[in-house]
């Protein structure tokens, strides 16, 4: 009888077969290639150098993820730009590069060249019988043996006994999930039946499924790093976005991804609402936390049907398959100016970025034209905080905010004249502002009072420039659009690696054997098992296994 590919004798020799011999010329090195290729060791080795490939993609901007940081990276460091950006190192495409690509499509290798033989050994040990006993049983692990003395039976007596207690042997075996094979040898005149089982099939099928879960998740992560999009988007309550690359803030696409995958819809903010601990809460440790987030919004088709829907942050919005994610929000003071001819050269949305969990916001405006000073038309910027429930710091006589619901809100503002730089033709951030070529006009630099407005008030802009009012204080939120059709196999290849994992961890692989020897007083049974791994439960199993089977054949007796 042949023996399982994976077959241990006890002896720590595995039965595997020894590999042919390499040969010699270029097939001899293609096989030893592909040995080494699809071993284990290799393996991990490519999985290591994958992890740290992906270190470059954190230190330097992608052109995938981030153009304007790439432009910005070349305007600032022109030299080390050409070279970081030359091949082979193309440091600003690092999960397209060529090094990248041959890390990944090895890894991938290795693992099909590792799976595909072990699926094939492994179907071919299922349909086989169990490993024949083992004629010395006491190099076994819990080796133990039980002798039944009956001198007056007969020989035929003697070896229908022995066959009853392998059949008793084999029924309990069974009830364990043992696949048994019974067998009855005569060695040198001494005749034995035996009963060879053996379970745990399901640690080496969960190990093929762990890996097989890696390789899906490979080939999910390959396939939809070249199809998915991902865009974010803030609006404030009233505003709508539409699911168009050009209505978005920022829009990382991929190289094969196509626009008419985006689903046609426009999406309008009807109202943020946001629970806050209150006074009223009598809950003094937790005032001024969130309880909920809801954004309500209503959704129009492309066929001219809207319906209204609440998005919650862990409750995203799925519209055909699109999920929409809120994922943060704040304020956007409604501000407006005026020149000093009255003429409206500004009047805008302003969000402001919160920096704390009591809404302390800072914000950017840029007002590229409309504003003229000493009769030359100038540009103009602001930088200042907004502050939804102020309070002055008694120590330093500093504004703050001890609760982020509007119940003393103010806008302070500094403001600056020059070049706002936006005609230079590098990309600039709507929430930052470069100062390095512009005159300040209000400011600590200058020992002159930030400007200060409240909700409905106007102040006066410095040098008679014109006038400031915020109108009101909407919310504003932001919300996230991703498109990734290979999400759910990357989901279901984790949970097939996941499960796998698991019984590859904890299914016991085991091998256990009971022969009744004939002897000239009786018979003679011996109880052993064999473990594949890690197995220290064996030899208490093995000892419960041997108690049950005498306490059958002791029933069986009686009976």
């Amino acid at each position: 009888m042949s023996r399982p590919y994976d077959y241990e004798d006890g002896s720590g020799v595995s039965a595997r077969p020894q590999p042919e011999r390499q040969g010699a010329g270029i097939l001899g090195l293609l096989r030893w290639f592909w040995r080494q290729l699809t071993s284990m060791k290799v393996a991990l080795i490519l999985l290591l150098l994958l992890a740290l490939a992906t270190i470059p993609g954190s230190l330097v901007p992608q052109r995938a993820a981030d153009p304007n940081g790439v432009a910005q990276f070349e305007v600032e460091h022109p030299e080390l730009f050409k070279f970081l950006d030359s091949f082979p190192i193309q440091a600003f495409d690092v999960y397209t590069s060529v090094w990248f690509s041959a890390v990944y499509l090895l890894l991938f290798t290795s693992l099909v060249g590792c799976i595909l033989p072990r699926i094939v050994h492994h179907t071919r040990a299922l349909f086989n019988p169990p490993p024949k006993t083992p004629s010395r049983l006491n190099r076994m692990v819990g080796f133990s043996q039980l002798s039944v003395k009956n001198e007056r039976a007969s020989d035929d007596e003697k070896l229908e006994f022995a066959k009853r207690s392998v059949e008793l042997a084999e029924q309990r075996l069974k009830k364990l999930r043992y696949r048994t094979v019974v067998a009855e040898e005569n060695r040198r005149g001494v005749t034995a039946v035996s009963v060879s089982a053996e379970r745990g099939y399901l640690r080496e099928t969960g190990n093929l499924l762990f890996h097989i879960g890696l390789v899906g998740v490979l080939i999910a992560v390959g396939f939809g790093s070249g199809i998915k999009f991902n865009g974010q988007k803030a609006i404030t309550e009233g505003e709508t976005m539409v699911n168009s690359l050009i209505d978005y803030d920022t829009v990382t696409t991929s190289t094969y991804f196509d626009v008419s995958d985006l689903d046609p819809f426009r999406m309008r903010l009807d109202s943020l609402d946001v629970d806050y601990v209150d006074v009223e809460d009598q809950k003094p440790n937790a005032l001024g936390n969130v309880e909920d987030y809801r954004a309500n919004v209503t959704v129009f088709e492309s066929d001219g049907s809207s319906f209204k829907s609440t998005i919650r942050v862990n409750e995203p919005l799925r519209q055909h398959g699109t999920p929409v994610y809120l994922i943060t929000n704040g304020y956007a003071p409604h501000l407006t100016m005026r020149n000093a001819a009255g003429e409206v050269v500004f009047s805008e949305k302003v969000a402001f970025l919160p920096q704390d969990t009591n809404m302390v916001s800072i914000g950017v405006i840029k007002v590229p034209d409309g504003f003229t000073r000493y009769g030359e038309p100038v540009q103009v910027g602001f930088r200042g905080f907004f502050y939804p429930t102020k309070v002055v710091l008694e120590d330093t006589g500093a504004y703050t905010s001890n609760f982020p619901d509007l119940h003393n809100p103010l806008v302070t503002l500094d403001m600056y004249v020059g070049d706002l730089g936006i005609n230079e033709g590098i990309p600039q951030s709507v929430y930052a502002l470069n100062t390095d070529t512009m005159e300040v006009l209000t400011g600590r630099k200058l020992q002159q009072k930030s400007l200060e407005i409240g909700i409905g008030e106007t102040v006066q802009l410095p040098e008679g420039m014109g006038t400031l009012t915020v109108e009101a204080v909407p919310r504003f939120a932001a919300f996230e659009v991703m498109h990734d059709p290979s999400a759910v196999w990357v989901l279901i290849s984790s949970l097939v690696a996941f499960g796998g994992l698991i019984a590859s961890l904890f299914v016991p692989r085991r091998r256990m054997w009971v022969k009744a020897i004939v002897t000239a007083n009786g018979i003679t049974l011996q109880y052993a098992g064999l473990a594949r791994g890690d197995d220290p439960n064996l030899p208490k199993a093995v000892g419960q296994f041997r108690d049950a089977h005498r306490q059958a054949l002791a029933d069986s007796a009686v009976g």
